[in-house]
């Protein structure tokens, strides 16, 4: 590819799955054993509370036992040898990209190691449960929840994301399912803007239609693949 120099990246399920980390929608998946307004609403959380607080605490106990994948350490290289504009946007709220050393990382959906408190806005770095209700590091209060985006409440710094999609000569979805706006979305609004698209997914997925290019397969095998491939285009310049 050429004339590339800003790239925007969305991650999704698929690129920690590999890492064990269990997807929404796949088979066997988080909402067949959960109803999504039983744990994943604002309105979940006002009605029990200790549901919603043991199933993230479970969550985010499961995420420090997982390790970054090919996928994850692949996005880093990328993220350090690239020098023109990159972010990595992604859904997930696991810390795999970190881990394997990637910094231009925004999580849109918020992260489970942090928690958010309600009676001060402050968000907190957070490894251990909340359902005993700890107090705020901050202020003292009692009042910690989740700093993960619910469904009905809005995604995190939007204004940063359309900014780097405006901006961006390259689009790549990667390991999503098309389904979840407003990230379903952002593959329009990059080619509307100009933007080439690629998408790298197991399976095509409901927005695959509308990038210029799809490859099928793991992200594991994909994404280093593609990472080779971008790098060498920008060295041959």
């Amino acid at each position: 590819m050429k004339n590339i120099r800003n790239i925007v990246i969305l991650t999704g399920a698929g690129v920690s799955a590999e890492s064990g980390i269990d997807t929404f929608r796949s088979e066997g998946g988080l909402w067949e054993q959960h109803r999504v307004e039983d744990v994943a609403t604002p309105e979940a959380f006002a009605r029990d509370p200790d549901l919603v607080l043991r199933f993230y605490d479970m969550r985010r106990e499961a995420i420090q036992t997982k390790e970054p994948n090919a996928a994850h350490h692949a996005l880093a290289r990328l993220d350090t040898e690239w020098d023109g504009d990159l972010l990595i946007v992604t859904q997930n709220v696991d810390d795999l990209h970190e881990r394997a050393g990637a910094r231009r990382v925004l999580h849109m959906h918020g992260e489970h190691l942090l928690a958010w408190c309600t009676a001060c806005d402050v968000r907190s770095p957070w490894a251990e449960p909340l359902l005993h209700r700890p107090p705020c590091p901050e202020c003292g209060e009692a009042a910690l929840r989740p700093d993960v985006v619910w469904f009905g409440e809005m995604p995190y710094q939007m204004e940063r994301i359309y900014d780097a999609l405006r901006a961006a000569d390259l689009f790549v979805s990667i390991g999503t399912s098309g389904a979840v706006y407003p990230a379903a979305g952002f593959v329009r609004q990059a080619r509307d803007l100009g933007a080439a698209t690629l998408e790298l997914n197991l399976e095509r997925s409901q927005g695959t239609l509308w990038f210029d290019e799809a490859r099928q397969g793991a992200a594991t095998k994909l994404v280093p693949v593609w990472v080779d491939e971008i790098l060498a285009s920008a060295a041959r310049g």
